[in-house]
């Protein structure tokens, strides 16, 4: 159905041409939305109008039409005048309302087989039968783009991103509170850069609207529109598993996960289970923090020593110190590729623990 507010919006746009004032009126006889200040009453006149068979009438000095949303009587239309002009004016009127109640409800339709769609709600034969009715195209490239900050609350962000991004075969929608959702078709050889125009629209649209904090995420390109649920799921892991390995990165996408993607899918028992075998009872982030300063920085260099020692500022020799105190109490050594694997996936097991651990309270 369609809001009030485009209702009154579209009213005041035939008035400013027309120079003639239009109510709009339920079929209940209570006007919502209206050019008028002072209307009179004529809730009587509306509903005996919407019982009679005519389609359009002059009652008290204004002209009466009705809206059908396909065969049933949806809104009145008033027109304050009466005779030739305003019977035209009129009409002219009621078939705008009535086409945008169509467009409304095919938006409606396809706004929730998308829903469906990213949900897993859809049988196979379902998604290909309502695909073609809805006139969607079944076979081409897209990405699902997934954007959060508390903005799915504030229907004008939604209707913003919606407005600006990409073009009619482009679905906007929202399954949760927390987010809203980009279906994004791929038209261009170079998708990468499509999907990176997209998201920077994206970011401008919503600083517009003052939303700022905004995470991104996305999945990989699909062929297939039966596919895009997997591209969905792809967007939501890639946005949970940033927030916890790449906490610096507003934007993600599934393919850059690496390692954080398995780790991500790991029980908390069987990383507990790992982290004592390797470390006993110690935990690898209780080090002090020029230790994991160092740890971090050698990561970063590739385990390069000259390079890490130059970086930090400190000799060789007590990189080398460092290195060795740390081999002592671990048992690893972080020169060892082998041992430095094992550390590394110690360091984002005990990150992943934490941030799961942070939602028991």
């Amino acid at each position: 159905m369609i809001s009030n507010q485009i209702l009154q919006s579209t009213i005041e746009g035939m008035k400013g041409i027309s120079r003639m004032d239009f109510t709009v009126i339920d079929v209940d006889g209570k006007a919502i939305a209206s050019t008028m200040d002072d209307m009179v009453s004529l809730e009587p006149a509306v509903v005996d109008f919407v019982k009679s068979p005519a389609d359009s009438q002059e009652v008290q000095g204004y002209q009466f039409f009705k809206v059908y949303d396909e065969a049933q009587v949806e809104y009145i239309l008033l027109v304050n005048g009466a005779g030739e002009n305003a019977y035209t004016v009129g009409k002219m009127a009621a078939f705008q309302i009535q086409t945008l109640l169509v467009a409304y409800k095919e938006r409606f339709d396809k706004d929730n087989f998308i829903k469906n769609l990213l949900l897993d709600n859809l049988l196979l034969v379902d998604i290909y039968s309502r695909s073609k009715k809805l006139h969607i195209q079944t076979d081409a490239k897209r990405v699902v783009i997934i954007i959060e900050s508390g903005i799915a609350k504030d229907n004008n962000a939604l209707e913003a991103v919606r407005a600006n991004v990409g073009n009619n075969m482009d679905f906007v929608t929202a399954v949760d509170e927390n987010s809203i959702i980009v279906v994004k078709e791929l038209e261009g050889p170079d998708t990468g850069k499509e999907i990176e125009k997209s998201i920077k629209t994206i970011k401008a649209v919503l600083a517009k609207e003052g939303i700022g904090n905004v995470h991104i995420a996305y999945g990989t390109i699909v062929n297939e529109i039966k596919e895009v649920s997997r591209s969905y799921k792809e967007a939501k892991m890639a946005l949970d598993v940033g927030k916890i390995f790449f906490d610096e990165r507003d934007i993600i996408a599934y393919s850059e996960l690496g390692i954080g993607r398995l780790i991500y899918q790991l029980p908390i028992p069987l990383c507990k289970m790992f982290i004592k075998e390797i470390f006993g009872g110690k935990s690898p982030d209780d080090f002090d923090e020029e230790t994991l300063m160092t740890i971090n920085k050698f990561f970063e260099n590739s385990l390069n020593v000259s390079e890490t020692s130059r970086q930090l500022f400190i000799h060789r020799n007590t990189l080398v110190y460092r290195l060795d105190k740390l081999q002592k109490s671990t048992g690893l050594d972080l020169r060892v590729f082998e041992d430095a694997i094992t550390f590394k996936i110690a360091l984002m097991v005990v990150k992943y623990m934490k941030y799961m651990e942070s939602f028991e309270y």
